[in-house]
This record gives structure tokens, C-alpha cells and sequence, in this order.
């Protein structure tokens, strides 16, 4: 009788997990069937959708649920706290499986090259996004001294963090929020907060939803400077022929024309202003420089040599972010991917990668929103299932799950897999947590999280903490 198919995915975010559940529902999992392993870095999975979506957007959230059902597939095992390629290298996963799938996605901020960047008070997005959302890795404090605070870029990451920094620690506690975070936000003292586009209403990358809820607040004014309403040919052929870039700008009009009301903290949205210093005094922020542009008639812009101060005590850049360079991989240092056609990793010399394959942010860059993330997969999937049929896979050495055991059992740390039951216990013991109360509230008390698993009698590794969506 045929063995099962073994492929490991590295990374447990959307993008391994859709990858997993392709490959569950392929006719290659009824006949011969399918093994896989997902290789987790963080001790609990789902990546960005526990570490970085912003508290408050429990509908993205939830679909850790979805996640949940896929991972609790028999078929499947989860090991946390295993990192590529410290723990496991290419080669080693090339011992154990058919094929190895890498859905690292993209964690770290990319460069902005402005003077002043290094400054105390200058932040990256990712870094702020990871302490908001219990990131273990980062500190459970923030400097939140700031009375005006600059955030540059229009994209929805840039409105998760102007939204968390305007709102009251106390909007934001029948959230997700973790404990310390609530405590952290309770000292903020942003009155203003002040988002940055270098271009116009009609090339932002907002949602048209995640802005309209800027406005939700009872405690947010938003307000838009009507002189930043402007158009070219080029920006009405972008609003003619993309539905979500017209209703963005058309929330912006809105804004644009009403009068300015009296809720108490205040989030102006600037277009037409490019960042081109930071300034500083004595090694911290005390301003932003921006340069005045203007549109080109192709929906671009260029300057105008007119350049404005604004007096902010800390700047936070959201301009994207930027994929870790996996080793033994090749590596597209302009776009921070992995060269592939259709998932298959391309090496320099343009023939394929055997066995190997890329989804996910890790494959097409920090672009598109979770949805598209399935559509991705699904063609990584396919084409590793063609080479599959097609006797284009490599032959592993050692294919036996048990051989994945004894291996990460000479590594060091606890890398053990657990099935489903340690997963729903945390789940329970996490149900109507009050963050106020420091108890099993979402990710962020790992080490209450892990005393909990111990508790079952369960290894700690491939946890994952309660889902709250």
C-alpha cells in the first residue's frame, strides 16, 4: 500500500494553513492520502492574524475560527517554537517530505530613507503592530508620551495605528486588547494624531470600510483639509475603474466639506504631503518636514519645493513591510521575495527548485488583502500536486512521522506536536476573559497561557492560544 504524500509547511499564518487545507481537500488526500507537518516559529500560530490585525477588527479576527477547524484535521500536526533554519534547514525537511511549502510571510518594516529616521520617537509600524498585539517577542511596554504624533502612509496598517492611538484605552477594552497594552494605552496622551500621504485622496490604499470606522468613535474627530481634494485625469481614471478607490475618496469629500466638531481627540488625514525629514533635538523628535507635491496628470506627483514643519513628538512610519531573506532560498532583494512561477521556487539559473514551493507574502510581497492569501495557495497546491503526478518530487529518506519525533527531540527546546485537546482547553479556560483582570485574555499572557496547557498535562509546544474572533 502507497505511504501518504509528507509535505511540511514553514509558517502557521493564512497562508501555510490555506496551503494545508488545499491540500486536504485534493483528491491526493483520499488515495494514496496526505501527512503534513506546519512549522511554527511562535509558540502559537496564525501569524499576522493574532500579531498583527489591530484589536479592535474582531470580524478579521475571526477567521482564526475557519483556521482552527483546518489545523484540528487529523491529518495534520503543528510544531511550535521551531524556527527555520535555526531548528530545521532545508535539508533536514528534505529528509522527512515530498515537499516543502515556505508561507513565511512578510513581519518587518521596509526602509524609509528620510533623515532622522534613527531618532528616539521614530517608530515602525511592525514594531508598534506587535505590541498592541502581545507579540512575545517584543517589549510589553510602549513610550506613549507623545501629544502629537505623526503616522506616514495611507494604507489600512497606517489607520489600524492612528485608530489605536486616538481611541481611549477603555474604547478598545471589550476588544482583544491585552492587559498590559489597556494599561500602556490608559497613560497615552496623543491628542493628534496626523496621517501622511504623498499623494492624493484617490491613491490612498485604504479600505473603504476600515476608514468609514474611523469615524466611529465617539471620541475621534476626523478631519480632512478640503485643499487636499484634488484630481487629475489620471486619478479619475483610477476612481472610474476601481470601485474601492471612488468610495474612499468619497468618505474623504464628506470630510472634507463638513464642519469640524468637538470630539476631544483629534485625527487629520494630509495628502499631497511627502515626508522628507525628521527633525530632532537632542537624539529625539520634535517635528516632521514635508514637502508639498502635486499631481504630474497621470495620477503620480511631483514637488513643488515648498516644504512645511509640523510640530509632532513622534513619527511612525507604515510604508510596508518587508519579508526576512530565508537561507538556502533565492532571493529577489528588490521585491524581499522568493523568485517562483506559479509557487515553484525559480532558482538563478531559471530551472525550478525540486520539491520546493513559496506562498503567500513570502511568494508575491506584503500586497492584497487575507482573501486573496487562499487564491495563492491554491496554486502553489496544484502545481506541487502536478509535480507529484508527474513523478517530478523528490524521494525523502525518511518519511515516517516518527522520524520528525526523534529528530526534534535532539534539538533543543520542546518541539512536540499535540493533537486538538490542548487547543480547546486553552480555548475554554480563555472564554470571557477581562483583560482588566490579567487572565487568559487571547495571546498576549504566554506564560499563564503555558502553566494552563501544562495544567491538562500537555506539552507546551503546539498551543494554540484561544481564539477570540
Amino acid at each position: 500500500m502507497p505511504r501518504p504524500l509528507r509535505v511540511a509547511i514553514v509558517g502557521s499564518g493564512p497562508a501555510g494553513i490555506y496551503a494545508a487545507d488545499a491540500l486536504l481537500k485534493s483528491e491526493v488526500a483520499a488515495d494514496p492520502g496526505v501527512s503534513i507537518d506546519i512549522f511554527e516559529r511562535m509558540p502559537a500560530p496564525f501569524g499576522l492574524i493574532r500579531y498583527g490585525v489591530a484589536p479592535d477588527h474582531p470580524r478579521i479576527k475571526g477567521i482564526i475560527t475557519a483556521l482552527h477547524q483546518v489545523l484540528d484535521k487529523p491529518q495534520i500536526r503543528l510544531f511550535g517554537n521551531v524556527d527555520y533554519p535555526t531548528d530545521v534547514s532545508l535539508d533536514d525537511l528534505r529528509t522527512f517530505y515530498d515537499g516543502v511549502i515556505f508561507a513565511t510571510g512578510a513581519t518587518a518594516d521596509r526602509a524609509l530613507s528620510v533623515p532622522g529616521i534613527e531618532l528616539d520617537g521614530s517608530y515602525g509600524a511592525a514594531d508598534f503592530v506587535a505590541w498592541y498585539d502581545g507579540h512575545p517577542d517584543f517589549p510589553r511596554t510602549w513610550p506613549l508620551e507623545a501629544e502629537k504624533v505623526a503616522v506616514l502612509g495611507v494604507g489600512n496598517v497606517a489607520l489600524d495605528i492612528a485608530r489605536v492611538l486616538a481611541k481611549t484605552a477603555d474604547e478598545l477594552l471589550p476588544t482583544e486588547i491585552p492587559p498590559n497594552v489597556y494599561e500602556g494605552l490608559k497613560a497615552n496622551k496623543a491628542l493628534e494624531v496626523h496621517v501622511f500621504g504623498r499623494r492624493g485622496p484617490a491613491q490612498a490604499k485604504f479600505s473603504p470600510m476600515e476608514l468609514r470606522e474611523l469615524d466611529h468613535s465617539p471620541n475621534i474627530e476626523v478631519i480632512v483639509d478640503p485643499e487636499d481634494i484634488d484630481y487629475d485625469d489620471g486619478s479619475i481614471a483610477t476612481r472610474r475603474g476601481n470601485k474601492q478607490a471612488d468610495m474612499v475618496a468619497k468618505t474623504l469629500e464628506n470630510w472634507a466639506i463638513r464642519d469640524v466638531g468637538d470630539r476631544p481627540h483629534k485625527l487629520f488625514l494630509h495628502f499631497f504631503e511627502s515626508p522628507s525629514e525628521i527633525l530632532g533635538e537632542d537624539g529625539k523628535v520634535v517635528g516632521l518636514r514635508t514637502e508639498r507635491t502635486e499631481l504630474d496628470g497621470t495620477g503620480n506627483v511631483k514637488g513643488t519645493g515648498e516644504f512645511k514643519d509640523w510640530d509632532v513628538q513622534s513619527v511612525y512610519r507604515a510604508v510596508g513591510y518587508l519579508s526576512d531573506q530565508l537561507p538556502k532560498l533565492p532571493w529577489d532583494i528588490d521585491s524581499g521575495t522568493v523568485p517562483d512561477e506559479g509557487g515553484r521556487v525559480v532558482q538563478e539559473s531559471g530551472e525550478p527548485l525540486q520539491s520546493t514551493y513559496v506562498t503567500g507574502w513570502i511568494r508575491r510581497g506584503p500586497v492584497g488583502l487575507i482573501g486573496h492569501t487562499k487564491g495563492d495557495a491554491n496554486e502553489t497546491v496544484s502545481n506541487l500536486l502536478d509535480d507529484f503526478a508527474n513523478g517530478r518530487l523528490q524521494t525523502p529518506a525518511s518519511p515516517a512521522p516518527e522520524a520528525v519525533d526523534a529528530f526534534l527531540a535532539e534539538r533543543p527546546g520542546d518541539h512536540h506536536a499535540d493533537g486538538g485537546a490542548g487547543w480547546h482547553h486553552l480555548a475554554q479556560r480563555g472564554a470571557g476573559a477581562d483583560p482588566r483582570a490579567g487572565d487568559l485574555h487571547r495571546a498576549t499572557d504566554l506564560i499563564g497561557g503555558f502553566q494552563a496547557w501544562r495544567e491538562a498535562g500537555l506539552s507546551v509546544q503546539g498551543a494554540g492560544l484561544p481564539a477570540e474572533g
